[in-house]
């Protein structure tokens, strides 16, 4: 039976364990109507901030209060990661949460450092800092209100409206020109947005907040990521017109790539919601990477190589031409960091 609300509709096995269970074919199986049920467990690390050092990316340190995430989408590349936990890439990604419940702190403690050499952060670096747990935590919002205090600017990638909640915050950081918001929007179809990001916004609620966002003064805009081709590649026209229309002036794309344990997860979500369109569409997933479902290389393997990489890019810099919307990374300040002790006023 597949769980109500999931992207995944199994566990596929962890290539670090040396142990897995199978249930054979014919086992009987109690058909239970309860949906899967999500594990918060406590993430007791003693550091928050992880240096970047991919030339491809444009940030100095990813933050990420959350490990694993209850959006649920199948092609999520950041399901690998849960391996390293001991989890699954399937349905434990998505329903064991690992939760940084003293991020804000060890970000006060790391920023207050004399030896912290200032730097943008990335927050969603691996997973949506704005998964539907924090409505309730609220860690990223106590991690920005620190951000703010330091004037430490920060970019944030998220699927969910959530973000608007934060719009002090947010506003106090773009005041010294410190802060960028992408909202990732894959699909303008709600019916194809439910089932492949089953957890995450509606895509009209994403472009509601980039309007919020740029009303208030919020440098904002579109991460149109992934493209999967062959899927929803050709909504890029769309999406980015959308989001000009709704007050976003900057854009970026990736395309889709399926390492490890997510090829299989993916594959699963084609059986059950595009089984006339999987063929096509790994097929051509493996157009963009060379023959493999994967890349590794920074620099490409978010945009693949090829000719259907260059069409692609080549449409994606017009169509941002003609939208006003700015295809580079928003340039934002270091300047107005101030190291701020925690418990004690400014340091000048």
């Amino acid at each position: 039976m597949i769980p109500k609300g999931r992207g995944a509709d199994a566990d596929p096995a962890n290539r670090f364990s040396a142990m897995r269970v199978e249930v054979d074919d014919d086992a009987w199986v109690d058909d239970d109507p309860r949906p899967l049920k999500t594990v918060f467990l406590r993430d007791d690390s003693q550091s928050v901030l992880a240096v970047n050092d991919a030339d491809d990316l444009s940030f100095d340190y990813g933050l990420n209060p959350y490990r694993g995430c209850e959006h649920g989408c199948a092609y999520c590349y950041a399901r690998t990661y849960h391996e390293y936990l001991g989890f699954s890439a399937g349905l434990e990604f998505e329903s064991k949460i690992v939760v940084k419940e003293n991020a804000p702190e060890l970000l006060e403690a790391a920023l207050a450092k004399p030896s912290y050499k200032v730097g943008k952060i990335a927050m969603s670096g691996v997973t949506d800092c704005y998964q539907p747990v924090e409505r309730r935590l609220e860690i990223t919002r106590r991690c920005l209100e620190v951000l703010a205090r330091f004037r430490n600017p920060v970019t944030i990638i998220t699927k969910n409206a959530l973000v608007a909640r934060d719009i002090d915050h947010l506003a106090e950081l773009a005041r010294h020109n410190a802060v960028a918001v992408y909202l990732s929007v894959t699909t303008l179809d709600p019916k194809l947005a439910r089932v492949l990001e089953p957890r995450a916004s509606s895509p009209r609620a994403r472009l509601e907040t980039i309007r919020q966002l740029s009303e208030a003064g919020i440098h904002a805009g579109v991460s149109a990521a992934p493209m999967i081709p062959g899927l929803n590649d050709s909504e890029l026209p769309a999406i980015l017109k959308a989001v000009a229309d709704h007050g976003g002036k900057f854009a970026a794309y990736s395309v889709v790539r399926l390492p490890g344990a997510v090829k299989d997860v993916f594959s699963g979500w084609l059986d059950r919601h595009q089984p006339l369109a999987k063929e096509k569409v790994l097929g051509r997933i493996r157009a963009f990477h060379g023959g493999s479902v994967n890349a590794t290389t920074p620099g490409i393997r978010n945009r693949g190589t090829g000719e259907q990489s260059k069409q692609l890019n080549a449409v994606f810099h017009t169509l941002c031409r003609r939208h006003g919307l700015d295809p580079h990374f928003p340039q934002l300040s270091t300047a107005s960091f101030r190291r701020v002790m925690p418990g004690q006023g400014e340091l000048f």
